[in-house]
């Protein structure tokens, strides 16, 4: 089995270079002249994106082939004052320049908004304002020419203390979305609320593909092991949602999300690095049925933790492990 791995927006090792700098409302409006405060929104996400391509440069340079984008690289996009400003038209150069660099290394990218895109709310205008979000990163990953492969992760959201309905609701509320915004989606596993069971459960009836939080299941579970599930989520990745811009002969692998426990009192918070042992553990047993899996990390140490867990992992060359590149490695089952 091939795993390749990624780490999350920002990085530990290049300097200088986050992808996720902003500027606050209130600092807006403290300009008087609006069309210069919209100029300097633009030229703070055009930084944004020139930083963003110089870590996919350095992606490049470490055989990083997954990667998550910063939701932040255009600053109040989705503010509701800001709902007449259209910022593409002046950084589609710079968007263009992403995706063709992404293509060109046949790089798997995606985003995870907020938490505040929540599709499971009962409030209307907070749904007005998920889709409002959801239609934004779209926008961004349409600016940059990329398929359907490029997703948008979110969890199922809140239970409003009415867990069955608020599945319900959120069945409902996806269903109702544009195709454009559905074939981008996956859904995943939270520590609270929605388990890896119910998350499965909701992909299996929307034809979403589900990616598995390893970590979330943990400490979010009904008893089962991450892998007792693993034949079915791997099916949730053969819909036609899940495929939407790939081709037969190259299909999007299922994709896990992994970190570690902060600490024994902060069970559910991520660490600096991710613990080689259970992951490790988890890649063994879905070995012998799956042919590639892509494992982002969530680890606070972003590349750096990543560069880390492929040294843990080159210990065990003689156990199974075969290292392929600096973020690539062949698990035998």
């Amino acid at each position: 089995m091939i795993v390749r791995f990624g780490y999350v927006a920002m990085s530990t090792t290049v300097q200088h270079a986050s992808p996720s700098r902003t500027m606050t409302f209130k600092t807006f409006q403290g300009i008087e002249d609006r069309a210069a405060a919209l100029r300097r929104l633009e030229s703070i996400a055009r930084e944004n994106l020139h930083n963003t391509l110089r870590l996919l440069r350095h992606n490049a340079a470490h055989g990083i082939q997954v990667y998550r984008f910063s939701s932040k690289l255009i600053p109040l996009a989705t503010h509701g004052e800001l709902g007449d400003w259209n910022p593409y038209p002046v950084l589609q150069d710079a968007f263009e320049e992403i995706g063709d660099f992404v293509k060109k290394h046949e790089m798997r990218v995606s985003f995870h908004p907020d938490h505040f895109t929540v599709l499971s709310t009962p409030r209307p205008e907070v749904l007005r304002n998920s889709i409002r979000d959801l239609e934004h990163h779209v926008a961004m990953l349409q600016a940059m020419g990329l398929s359907g492969q490029a997703k948008n992760n979110i969890h199922v959201g809140g239970a409003y203390g009415d867990k069955p309905s608020a599945a319900e609701r959120f069945i409902q509320n996806v269903t109702a979305l544009p195709d454009e915004i559905k074939e981008r989606l996956t859904f995943e596993n939270d520590d609270k609320t929605f388990n890896a069971v119910e998350t499965l459960d909701i992909c299996k009836k929307l034809g979403i593909p589900m990616v598995l939080d390893i970590h979330h299941q943990w400490v979010n579970n009904e008893g089962e092991s991450p892998a007792d599930l693993w034949e079915d989520i791997m099916k949730t990745w053969t819909t036609p949602y899940a495929q939407a811009g790939s081709s037969p002969d190259h299909p999007l692998p299922p994709k896990i999300h992994t970190s570690s426990p902060k600490s024994v009192s902060d069970p559910r918070g991520h660490a600096d690095h991710v613990i080689v042992t259970p992951l490790l553990d988890f890649l063994r047993k879905i070995a012998p049925t799956t042919k590639q899996v892509d494992v982002m990390l969530e680890a606070k140490l972003k590349d750096g933790a990543l560069f880390t867990l492929m040294a843990d992992l080159a210990e065990f060359h003689n156990e199974g492990v075969e290292i392929i590149d600096e973020a690539t490695v062949v698990i035998k089952g």
